[in-house]
């Protein structure tokens, strides 16, 4: 579906991640895309997306 879109699933997380770090993005409304994918998966407290990116993109780019 984000293929058609001509959108990367690691785009729009990306995004999402520097939306919460920027300072100047704290006084804008989250969008409803972002609200809906909130809370719509459980990760383990000691889970490490770095690792798990580092990984992924190993692996598409080698």
């Amino acid at each position: 579906m984000l293929r058609k879109k001509g959108k990367a699933f690691s785009d729009i997380v990306e995004n999402y991640l520097m939306s919460l770090t920027a300072k100047e993005s704290k006084n804008e409304p989250i969008s409803p895309r972002i609200l809906k994918m909130m809370g719509c998966i459980d990760l383990p407290t000691d889970y490490d997306y770095k690792k798990t990116l580092t990984e992924g993109l190993s692996k598409k780019y080698k």
